[in-house]
């Protein structure tokens, strides 16, 4: 199967140019799929650890570096590593995803398969289940920028969508820019860090060791070197 990777927005239409330009920007999609029992960074499935989230964008799933958010702010020593999310303990197991988005992108949503029940040796108790998305690792809705999930509603096979409060719907307008991508000296680019937490009750003891998950994001990559009517269409660079 053929695959094509570049730089910059996906745009798409009938006409590149004039007043019936009609072009629009292409959804994308990030999946990141966890198989509990899958405990080796660089496997198909790895779900992580205690203290340890995976990015999907090094395939096989591997471990995932969380930057501490910049917003905007730059820095010539480029970004720095966050706190690593917290280890397991009674009753509370920390799992997650951290994805990298083009800064300024609109999320549309943010889903969740629920595939196989996560268990472990004890007490795991997926039916609370909750998940925050934000652009760091969170433990509660309030700290979710983007969105959140309550609970599973079951501990069925089910797809889940995120909902969005007024100002998560806001921010999911325009991702942040909160990561700065820069060797010192260079010119600075920035992407949008998207983390999602699975916050599980449960033992802390191997926890869990088996079960799967999926996580889909969904955004629009922005078009930011659109110009304006006396500047655009008459510059031929898209």
């Amino acid at each position: 199967m053929g695959r094509s990777t570049f730089e910059g927005p996906v745009l798409a239409g009938d006409n590149r140019f004039g007043p019936q330009r009609d072009v629009g920007g292409v959804l994308l999609t990030q999946y990141a799929f966890l198989d509990f029992s899958k405990t080796t960074p660089g496997t198909a499935g790895y779900a992580g650890g205690s203290s340890v989230f995976v990015t999907p964008n090094n395939i096989p799933n591997n471990i995932a570096t969380i930057w501490t958010p910049q917003s905007g702010s730059y820095s010539t020593s480029g970004p720095t590593v966050a706190t690593v999310p917290t280890a397991d303990a009674a009753g509370t197991i920390y799992r997650g995803v951290s994805f990298l988005l083009p800064a300024s992108s609109y999320l549309k949503s943010v889903e969740v398969d629920y595939i196989a029940t996560p268990t472990d040796a004890a007490t795991l108790t997926p039916n609370t289940i909750a998940y925050y998305c934000s652009n760091q690792f969170v433990t509660s809705a309030t700290g979710a920028v983007y969105a959140s999930i309550a609970s599973n509603s079951a501990s069925t096979v089910g797809r889940t969508t995120a909902s969005f409060t007024a100002t998560q719907y806001a921010n999911a307008q325009s991702t942040l820019q909160d990561v700065q991508n820069i060797q010192p000296g260079n010119q600075p680019t920035w992407f949008s860090q998207v983390v999602i937490t699975a916050a599980m009750t449960g033992n802390s003891v191997g926890s869990p060791t088996s079960g799967k998950l999926a996580f889909i994001i969904s955004y629009v990559q922005a078009d930011t070197n659109i110009g304006n009517s006396s500047t655009y269409p008459y510059g031929n660079f898209d």
